[in-house]
């Protein structure tokens, strides 16, 4: 019986998968990475049969311990930036030490890899992750994620706040992304990891099947909502200025910003058709996605 480990379980993509792959497998068949077993998610995969295992990213022997008899694991990359690379060389070392046939690491889409890309901190932390899992010996599955769908409310806010003011205000100009809902994502490295060997040593770019610009994300809100939302793309400075007039901390301004010069760019307005093809479909309308969240 092939073992694999989901790592970030508790979290919204990697419990995406587990449920997913439990359609697919044996419980038995499946472990999943948690810092706290008393999470009541946790506690949920183990009434389910699932395989619980503790460990931290930070934490080398502790993912020794959660990885010992795994064969294949499903790497969610880290939410701490700063701290991520690091992190991510722990898990795989780890990997290498346990004897870990296949390693499969959700990365990200990207156009420039120079210091000069707005998003920079994050493109590298990704890219050199890929290279230690290259170097690493281990098969692998490079699956670069285009942006959540799930991040469109947190750069522009929830349906109170955009029915309030009417309004999306970001610094992406006319750039267009192929977002993608978390399910869709989650489907398909369900489908990738029930039969691993038939992806090793791939490199897949999994966007949505629809680009799209704020403008027209504007539209399908206002569809939604039912109320008139407009669009606004100011320079950085005046956003930067409003975003700190209105109390938004520091750090946050500071993700916007970068998120949307990468938007405004081109760097998630890809053609890669990967993720239709492992799905054997297209991706949830956007429209459709909007309407869920907005409606």
């Amino acid at each position: 019986m092939k073992k694999t480990l989901i790592t970030g379980a508790t979290g919204g993509l990697g419990n995406l998968v587990v449920n997913y792959l439990s359609e697919k497998v044996s419980p038995e068949e499946i472990a999943v990475l948690v810092r706290d077993p008393e999470n009541e998610i946790a506690k949920q995969f183990s009434k389910l049969g699932i395989d619980v295992r503790k460990g931290d990213y930070n934490d080398l022997s502790s993912l020794e311990r959660a990885l010992e008899g795994i064969e294949v694991l499903y790497l969610v990359s880290g939410n701490d930036i700063g701290s991520r690379l690091e992190q991510h060389k722990n898990i795989i070392q780890a990997a290498v030490n346990k004897g870990v046939k296949h390693i499969l690491y959700t990365s990200t889409v990207r156009k420039d890899e120079s210091a000069n890309t707005p998003l920079f901190p994050v493109v590298n932390s990704h890219q050199l992750t890929e290279e230690a899992i290259l170097n690493s010996g281990l098969a692998y599955t490079i699956l670069r994620h285009n942006l959540y769908a799930e991040v469109v409310p947190m750069f522009i806010g929830d349906k109170s706040k955009v029915v309030e003011t009417g309004s999306i205000f970001l610094p992406t100009g006319t750039g267009k992304t192929d977002f993608v809902a978390r399910k869709d994502l989650a489907e398909a490295a369900a489908i990738i990891l029930s039969h691993p060997e038939n992806h090793e040593n791939k490199i897949y770019e999994f966007n949505g099947s629809e680009a799209v610009d704020f403008q027209t994300i504007s539209e399908y809100i206002s569809k939604s909502a039912g109320v008139e939302v407009n669009y606004t793309s100011p320079d950085v400075s005046t956003f930067e200025n409003t975003m700190k007039s209105v109390g938004l901390p520091t750090e946050i301004i500071g993700m916007l910003t970068m998120f949307s010069l990468g938007i405004s760019k081109g760097e998630f307005d890809q053609e890669s058709t990967d993720l239709e093809k492992i799905l054997g479909r297209k991706t949830q309308p956007l429209s459709e996605f909007f309407e869920e969240i907005y409606g």
